[in-house]
């Protein structure tokens, strides 16, 4: 066990500590969980940096790593969707969760195929991650009804990382159209 593993196994421990304190009846939870879910994005940054720096990557890491950031993400959103229960947040958090099923699938098929490089994190994606980390900790520190600047600046992040995540998933099928296409001839 190394401090990159150690980092995303704790993100993974975290995401039923965030459910339970998310719904407890006191004013602390929004803080509690935002503070929480900083803290995951913190780790998710930190336990690649590490990994690389440190010459410490694993088979481990790398199949768990993204799948602890998807879990945390998605459960966010989900109690997002359940606190705010509007269409305006529902979409957008569904958009990311679906593209996030999409991409996770096309890079497994794409990786069976031997071009897993062909669907690698590109910029945008990175761009997407941080403004959709920003945009859920602003929404999980901002109680309904919005009424402050955190929660419209949530909001207004929520709907930049949807668009990211949109710029994003076209770019990661353009890149396997040719080994997608129903046109394209098996080798």
């Amino acid at each position: 066990m190394n401090v990159p593993n150690f980092l995303t196994l704790t993100r993974i421990v975290l995401v039923p500590f965030l459910v339970i304190i998310f719904y407890l009846p006191f004013e602390w939870s929004y803080l509690a969980c935002a503070g929480i879910f900083a803290f995951a994005a913190a780790t998710d940054w930190l336990d690649g940096y590490l990994a690389r720096r440190l010459n410490q990557t694993t088979p481990f890491g790398a199949f768990f790593d993204p799948v602890a950031d998807k879990i945390m993400v998605a459960t966010a959103l989900c109690l997002l969707i359940d606190e705010f229960r509007a269409f305006w947040v529902t979409v957008p958090a569904l958009i990311i969760i679906g593209r996030e099923i999409v991409i996770s699938a096309l890079r497994e098929w794409m990786a069976e195929l031997g071009k897993r490089t062909s669907v690698a994190v590109s910029m945008i994606g990175k761009a997407k991650t941080m403004a959709q980390m920003a945009a859920i900790t602003l929404l999980l520190l901002s109680p309904v009804p919005v009424d402050s600047w955190i929660g419209f600046l949530g909001i207004l992040l929520l709907y930049l990382s949807a668009i990211l995540t949109l710029w994003s998933m076209y770019i990661y099928l353009k890149a396997a159209w040719p080994d997608l296409s129903p046109f394209n001839k098996p080798d």
